[in-house]
């Protein structure tokens, strides 16, 4: 593994170049930019459209002076999403927790009895349900060179550190068979949450407002890289974030109650997926409502996915307020 955190041979960055973002390829601890004869497509979701890794991998292994110090360049967000869609509920470890502690608070089983009843729950679903949808702001997609500036209407912002899977060709009404080929890649993104606006307080019936509480500007920090489908197992990765280098979250995607094959399927049959569109797969056990910490000025996360490198996102409170 290189310093970089990447086990694959290569991966796809976006870089700061004056006021714009441009295109690179990262090889190790170097990267080039791409243009779009490099990439044989006008730009990056057209070339995930029909990804051409060995036109890239030929690209990886060229010495000439296009390359730079990966150190000396401004990483932005990897990827340029139309449409962001997040996973809910999705680990099963975690969504037993949740719902065995709930009963033990509200009924008269046992932590045992509850957790027993969680996991036949969680069983069955996985069975026979289907995942559990809702949309992001392609807006609030950023890289991990902005801070996270926290919203001064709440003191309890979270993480949630996510495999996201980046897709490619087009995809609508696809199997659960069929779904990998539509999957170009993978990246990180954590999945900042204002836990008390998660439910109406005005009306309870309306249930859950994932606009204000996962839509503030910067709430979803991605990248720094877009790693080849090729290359990651997606279904077996260590995710893990560290709070100021105390471990918080460390978990498995083998823990996915619906894995990446589910999740993409599902998602494709309401609306067509398109290139470069983002997909969370869920967050592991370890938020801050767990530990009853939350975010606050001069935090540091910093988020490994086994293979595709690390994210570290520095907090901010909000500027005259």
């Amino acid at each position: 593994m290189t310093s970089t955190g990447l086990t694959a041979p290569f991966a796809l960055a976006r870089f700061g170049e004056g006021s714009e973002a441009r295109l690179g390829l990262v090889a190790a601890d170097r990267i080039r930019p791409l243009t779009s004869a490099d990439l044989g497509a006008a730009d990056l979701n057209a070339f995930l459209a029909a990804p051409d890794w060995t036109r890239l991998q030929t690209l990886a292994v060229r010495d000439d002076e296009e390359w730079m110090p990966l150190a000396s360049v401004r990483l932005t967000a990897p990827v340029q999403p139309r449409q962001v869609l997040q996973a809910g509920a999705n680990y099963r470890e975690h969504v037993i927790e949740l719902v065995a502690a709930g009963l033990t608070q509200n009924s008269d089983r046992t932590p045992d009895e509850a957790r027993a009843f969680a996991a036949k729950m969680m069983d069955d679903r996985a069975a026979s349900g289907e995942p559990y949808f809702f949309i992001g702001l392609p807006a609030c997609v950023v890289g991990d060179d902005v801070p996270l500036v926290l919203p001064a209407y709440s003191d309890v912002h979270d993480w949630e550190l996510e495999l996201a899977i980046v897709i490619g060709r087009e995809a609508f009404r696809v199997s659960r068979e069929d779904a990998l080929e539509h999957v170009a890649g993978y990246t990180i993104v954590n999945d900042i949450t204002t836990r008390d606006l998660v439910f109406r307080k005005d009306m309870k019936e309306i249930g859950t407002d994932w606009y204000r509480a996962k839509n503030a500007p910067g709430f979803l920090p991605t990248g720094p890289f877009l790693v080849p489908a090729p290359f990651v197992n997606g279904g077996d990765l260590t995710v893990r974030l560290e709070l100021n280098g105390e471990l918080k979250q460390d978990g498995s995607t083998s823990d996915l109650l619906f894995d990446i094959a589910a999740l993409v399927s599902g998602a494709s049959q309401t609306m067509p997926l398109l290139p470069g569109d983002l997909l969370l797969t869920g967050s592991p056990p370890g938020n801050g409502q767990h530990w009853k910490r939350f975010l606050r000025d001069g935090d540091v996360m910093t988020g490994t996915i086994e293979g595709l490198g690390t994210q570290v996102v520095r907090c901010v409170a909000e500027a005259g307020r």
